[in-house]
């Protein structure tokens, strides 16, 4: 029963930080965004994707060539 109360207590507060948000971006209004403004965050946005994208593939070869249990040691051997 308690749980119940936590997953319906945190819906409402998802709820209510979505409403917020939206209503947010619907009244408020800036300047408009100029072209060149567009293509920076359009490569900003690039940027991100890939830095990412490649530390995760870095990880994720690490993970499969061993390099991390040279560095910590096999879940096994810790006390």
């Amino acid at each position: 029963m308690a749980r119940l109360v936590l997953v319906f207590a945190l819906l409402a507060l998802l709820a209510g930080a979505v409403w917020f948000a939206a209503s947010a971006w619907i009244t408020l209004e800036g300047p408009a965004m100029s072209t060149e403004g567009y293509v920076a965050l359009g490569f900003g946005i690039l940027f991100s994707l890939v830095v990412g994208c490649g530390l995760m593939a870095l990880m994720f070869y690490s993970s499969r060539h061993g390099y991390d249990d040279q560095a910590g040691g096999s879940v096994d051997d810790r006390p």
